[in-house]
């Protein structure tokens, strides 16, 4: 058990590198991915139940303490990431699937690693968990709401079957996890310890299935597209630092909602488009999937050694907690 759990960590730990690997071995060998379509919804359900065992009701405490600061990162995820997508579809003049899937994964709430990320750059864990706890329980109705609002110009888009796909993606599950993490308690142990390397699985899988599906899509328009992906991330984390730092946050919440802001749940995209639109649309969530985990790696480790003087002004406690 205690070596299930050790390789857990290091899977969880390198985590971007397993994306990669594998992203990789799909667009040059698709064939041995295709038959992974119809599992990316059921997978996504278990990386959202997983992410429900690890929830308590403590990590909400940030928002009775300092409500407003995780307000302006939820306001902040949900403007600036959706707000970039549309301006960089504009910008690149995007083909329509790849324009409506840059827009879906910048509507998504945050991503599933950020609370690792901003634990490891020394940020605020407690408001980083209580933003993206926030974002993905308001996910099913700001997600089909600003997609619906933000990429109809390009394709149609259905607000109810989007809605009703989220609620089935995020909400049952993480509802499920929750209760069985209430009810089983110190019985659901070791589950909590082996869910980095279910995670992880879980979402290489959905990577490879998306990346071999559009494996043709991506050698005609894949560094465009990447292109586009790394600004809208790196646009993100800037955005997210310099909002917190022009409302006079400390150094360590300016890491959390960089991190927040920027970091998207990127599996979630690219299951919502190849059920609502194609394969292709999909590819803007896979590459981000991949890029994300590797700047996200970088900037907390930059994050890391910067000096923090209002450390002994913060207000919320750091725990540890993983998504």
């Amino acid at each position: 058990m205690r070596a299930l759990a050790a390789l857990s960590r290091f899977v969880g730990n390198t985590f971007a590198y397993w994306v990669l690997f594998f992203a990789i071995l799909a667009y040059y060998q698709p064939g041995l991915f295709v038959g992974l379509k119809t599992l990316i919804v059921p997978l996504l359900g278990l990386v959202m139940f997983g992410m429900g065992l690890t929830l308590k009701l403590d990590d909400f405490a940030a928002l009775s303490r300092h409500p407003w600061r995780v307000g302006l990162g939820v306001v902040a995820h949900f403007v600036i990431m959706p707000g970039m997508a549309w301006l960089l579809c504009q910008v690149f003049h995007l083909d329509p699937q790849i324009a409506v899937g840059v827009i879906l994964v910048g509507c998504c709430p945050s991503g599933t690693s950020s609370n690792v990320m901003t634990w490891l750059a020394k940020g605020d864990l407690a408001l980083s968990v209580a933003i993206a706890a926030v974002t993905t329980l308001l996910a099913p109705l700001l997600t089909p709401a600003l997609i619906w609002l933000l990429a109809s110009a390009w394709l149609p888009v259905s607000f109810m079957d989007m809605f009703w796909s989220i609620l089935q993606l995020v909400m049952l599950p993480i509802v499920l996890g929750v209760v069985a993490q209430r009810l089983l308690g110190a019985k659901v142990k070791f589950a909590v310890d082996v869910l980095p390397l279910v995670s992880v699985v879980s979402i290489v899988m959905i990577v490879c299935a998306v990346v071999a599906l559009s494996q043709a899509k991506i050698r005609e328009s894949g560094l465009i597209i990447m292109l586009v992906v790394m600004l809208h991330n790196s646009f993100g984390y800037l955005l997210g630092y310099f909002t917190a730092r022009l409302c006079k946050l400390p150094l360590a919440q300016r890491k959390s909602l960089a991190l927040e802001v920027g970091m998207q749940n990127s599996g979630l995209g690219a299951a919502l488009a190849a059920a609502h639109f194609s394969p292709l649309a999909a590819v803007p969530s896979a590459l981000f999937s991949v890029w994300h985990n590797i700047s996200g790696a970088l900037l907390s480790t930059w994050f890391r050694r910067m000096e923090d003087p209002d450390a002994a002004e913060q207000g919320l406690d750091e725990k540890p907690a993983a998504h």
